[in-house]
């Protein structure tokens, strides 16, 4: 996991190519003028989904696994917290290999409270839980951007 703020983004260049073109697209580009839905930054090694999307008590919400792309999460609109879990206590409940998604029992470790101008990476195999509310509003608009490992 890496959480800091997406004015530093590009400060993080040189872990992994594919990361360096979503951080040379995330600094480059308005992230509030991108279309709901799948925007392509460079097929399907990195792309970015703009959704909206409601949060949740904590107990609602599953942790969630993707085993070949780490996640970009960045609030564009509202304010979530996202859960981080402990690998090494998790159980997956389920894996679909054909949308690399999964969601897995664990115990929280850290939480993180987004909002504007924030942003998180979540690691491939990392079990993650967005979308836990954090205020009384619960509308997000949020993208999140897929970088394959």
């Amino acid at each position: 996991m890496i959480y800091d703020k997406l004015s530093n983004v590009m400060n993080y260049k040189g872990f992994h190519r594919n990361l360096d073109t979503a951080f040379s697209y995330l600094s480059s580009h308005d992230l509030n003028e991108l279309p709901l839905g799948r925007t392509e930054v460079d097929g399907d090694n990195v792309f970015i989904n703009v959704m909206e999307a409601s949060a949740a008590p904590s107990e609602e919400k599953n942790f969630e696994i993707h085993k070949n792309y780490m996640d970009i999460q960045i609030d564009l609109v509202g304010t979530e917290i996202i859960e981080i879990g402990d690998s090494s206590s998790m159980t997956v409940n389920d894996y679909n290999p054909g949308t690399d998604f999964g969601t897995v029992s664990c115990q929280a470790m850290v939480s993180c409270t987004m909002g504007a101008g924030n942003f998180i990476i979540c690691m491939a195999e990392e079990p993650h839980k967005p979308g836990v509310a954090a205020l009384s509003d619960t509308f997000l608009k949020k993208c999140v951007v897929k970088v394959r490992v």
